[in-house]
């Protein structure tokens, strides 16, 4: 079992597939970003060499990210591979759904459990706004597709930023009344370089469950109140549903996180808010053995820091979201 300094557990690992993206998200990355070439990531043999060597570690929960992972030549392939990797228990992805009516149904067959969704508001004039390119009805189909293909329980992502969407929440929480999702309601989380998004754009979880409970009613905690991964969630009285607040900035669960994250080009991350990265792809590339390579993933791991530094305006400004992978 891999452990950090703080005696954590670390057993789940995001794999970004790539940094390309079919969307431009305000708070991900410009409009104008340039991506990296294929080349410069990992190819498939590396991802599944490393995934490997994560699950001979004790790595048993595996989520591809992006960009956007469903943009990755063969990803039905990858899925399958790294779903069938001794101790891997659990292949999940992070989407923002737009190829999902055509990916679904095989990516599920290959050993996909469930999907995240991004969708940020049901207004199509703002989703253009925040995703640039953007269209609803392509997330919708998506949605109904990942549901179709049993890739459940669906849970919708909405980033909640000031002055763009916040008033968006009340109809995001709605779905959940006729639909069996859950609606995961995220504080934004500010990374130098990105956007001309700073903290003070942040809309707290606390401002979002008020706005929540003045509409629906008192919430009903779920889990006796404990996280649900990143999450704490709460039924509206009657619903089908569920919603959830992710309060990374106001208040961070960082003495539970058991998250590392493999960039796509191949460099261990170890948190998401931090600058901290070790290179495994070029060690990888060099010929390193197996022991080598195993002992610079354990001697990273054992240095992911204790969490992230928001409090103290300390942002990370050497990668934008697409290019961790969130």
């Amino acid at each position: 079992m891999a452990v950090d300094r703080f005696g954590r557990n670390l057993h789940y690992l995001r794999i970004s597939l790539t940094d390309h993206c079919n969307l431009r998200c305000v708070y991900c990355m410009p409009e104008d970003m340039v991506f990296q070439p294929n080349a410069e990531l990992m190819q498939d043999d590396e991802i599944l060499v490393l995934a490997g060597m994560f699950a001979q570690l004790g790595f048993n929960k595996i989520r591809l990210t992006g960009g956007e992972p469903t943009l990755r030549k063969n990803v039905v392939e990858l899925v399958r591979e790294i779903a069938h990797l001794p101790g891997i228990d659990s292949v999940s992805m992070t989407t923002n759904g737009i190829l999902l009516p055509r990916l679904a149904e095989n990516l599920a067959k290959a050993g996909l459990k469930r999907v995240n969704i991004s969708l940020d508001t049901l207004d199509e004039k703002k989703f253009k706004t925040m995703t640039r390119w953007g269209s609803i009805k392509d997330v919708w189909e998506g949605i109904q597709a990942a549901e179709q293909a049993g890739l459940t329980p669906v849970k919708i992502n909405a980033v909640v930023v000031r002055n763009y969407n916040e008033d968006d929440v009340l109809d995001l929480a709605r779905l959940t009344l006729t639909h069996p999702w859950q609606i995961r309601f995220i504080e934004m989380m500010p990374l130098g370089g990105a956007t001309e998004f700073q903290q003070q754009l942040v809309v707290s979880a606390a401002e979002i469950s008020r706005r929540v409970e003045r509409e629906f009613g008192e919430l009903i905690p779920l889990h006796n109140g404990k996280l649900d991964g990143e999450a704490r969630v709460y039924r509206i009285p009657g619903a089908l549903g569920e919603v959830g607040f992710i309060a990374s900035v106001t208040k961070p669960f960082c003495a539970l996180c058991t998250r590392a994250r493999l960039t796509a080009d191949g460099y261990l991350r170890l948190c998401l808010l931090r600058e901290g990265e070790v290179d495994l792809l070029t060690p990888l590339r060099q010929g390193a053995s197996p022991a080598e390579l195993r002992q610079l993933i354990l001697d990273g791991l054992w240095q992911k820091p204790w969490g992230h530094g928001l409090a103290h305006n300390e942002v990370a400004v050497n990668r934008v979201m697409n290019q961790i992978g969130g």
